[in-house]
């Protein structure tokens, strides 16, 4: 006992390092100090130990990071449930937000020339491909095209500009 209280002693501001390290508190770095000499009594009876101060680090390391694990030492914090939105309150503001968009593209198709809004609602709304819509409308390739992305842009524009 007496050697190995010498032999500790020499390594004792190592120990205390690595538990300052995990713990982060001096006093209870130095009670770890402390219960890792009297956990070595009994360590050292089960293991053959070659390298002393390496094999002493890695007791402190994992004395520290047990005691860490422990529930005592686990941090709990209250949950406040009304904080938290709830999902059908979130699913009710989509289901607004989607309604107040499809309002005002209602409203930004009707600011659209009749050729641009005809071309928008085949395209988009219907599903329609530009050959369809030239058989449809009479009109170009060339001129359904331009008309869609024109449509496009000044939909958009509208719909940027319009307050809900």
């Amino acid at each position: 006992m007496a050697v190995l209280g010498e032999l500790y002693q020499r390594y004792m501001e190592l120990v205390y390092g690595v538990c300052l390290k995990y713990y982060k508190e001096p006093e209870t770095a130095k009670d770890s100090v402390m219960q890792i000499f009297e956990e070595l009594v009994s360590k050292l009876k089960k293991h053959e130990v070659d390298n002393f101060k390496g094999w002493l680090h890695q007791v402190a390391k994992n004395h520290c990071l047990m005691q860490l694990r422990t529930p005592k030492n686990m941090k709990t914090v209250e949950f406040k449930t009304d904080l938290v939105q709830s999902e059908e309150n979130v699913h009710l503001n989509g289901v607004l937000e989607k309604e107040e968009n499809f309002k005002k593209m209602e409203y930004c198709l009707g600011t659209l020339t009749k050729e641009q809004s005809e071309a928008i609602k085949l395209f988009y709304l219907e599903g329609k491909c530009y050959n369809e819509i030239v058989e449809m409308t009479g009109q170009e390739w060339n001129q359904v095209r331009s008309l869609i992305q024109n449509g496009r842009r000044n939909l958009k524009l509208c719909m940027e500009k319009t307050e809900p």
